[in-house]
């Protein structure tokens, strides 16, 4: 492991077996943390060091993988040493004062009934009608942290803790594609059909993930998003594409 202070911050270069490297720029989920990983990532995507294949984006981390026989040239510092080179140079370059714009994705969700089963659990959790819940749900603009769990689900950060609920007990064994859901203080949305335990409050009919779109993901890293109550009607009138 190697610390480094000498930077625009404190960071941490970690190795992950022999191909890549992990790189800490913060040990709290916050805005700020992320905005730091956000810029190493788009500086790397600029500007890749030779052998570097690709990058995953985390919380607090970005993890970047690499070919050691391309990096290595007949050089005297290992494949691992050149590579943390390469990258406290790219470090170097990030201005941690910098604003930065992100693209801003409404997501229309049909509420309650048979797409959100655990709307009514989860406003009986806190004492609010399912009315209340909606409209606490619908009234912030979220960002997209990172995409995990399943292909294209987005990790969303900024929910009300008015809201925020644990996960369910026993965990569904199938939650439909676009669902939408709350464990503890995060929201997110299933891209897939799949196994899961958050609290289902809604469902879009927005599809989130797709192998044959460039990219596969509708939602990035350091999205915005915002979310919008829509009828029956109209959620079957979006699925039939009128």
């Amino acid at each position: 492991m190697l610390v480094q202070k000498n930077s625009p911050f404190s960071h941490k270069l970690f190795p992950l077996g022999d191909r890549a490297v992990t790189i800490e720029l913060g040990q709290q989920i916050n805005e700020e943390v992320h905005l730091r990983v956000k810029k190493l990532h788009d500086e790397l995507e600029k500007h890749p060091f030779p052998g570097m294949k690709e990058m995953t984006l985390a919380f607090t981390t970005l993890t970047v993988y690499y070919d050691p026989l391309k990096v290595w040239e007949e050089k005297k510092e290992s494949p691992y040493q050149q590579v943390c080179s390469y990258l406290e140079q790219a470090i170097q370059h990030l201005d941690d004062s910098a604003s930065s714009t992100s693209r801003l994705v409404e997501i229309p969700v049909c509420y309650g009934g048979e797409f959100g089963p655990d709307l009514e659990e989860v406003a009986k959790f806190h004492g609010l009608t399912p009315e209340e819940v909606i409209r606490i749900h619908t009234e912030t603009d979220y960002l997209v942290y990172m995409i995990g769990f399943a292909p294209g689900f987005p990790y969303l950060g900024g929910m009300s803790p008015k809201i925020a609920t644990p996960r369910r007990s026993s965990p569904r064994l199938s939650i439909p594609a676009g669902s939408v859901g709350i464990a503890g203080s995060q929201t997110g949305v299933y891209p897939i059909s799949t196994p899961g335990g958050w609290q289902i409050i809604g469902r879009t009919p927005l599809l989130l993930f797709h192998v044959d779109r460039n990219p596969p993901s509708l939602l990035q890293a350091g999205d915005r998003v915002r979310f919008r109550a829509m009828g029956e009607e109209e959620f079957y009138s979006w699925r039939e594409g009128v």
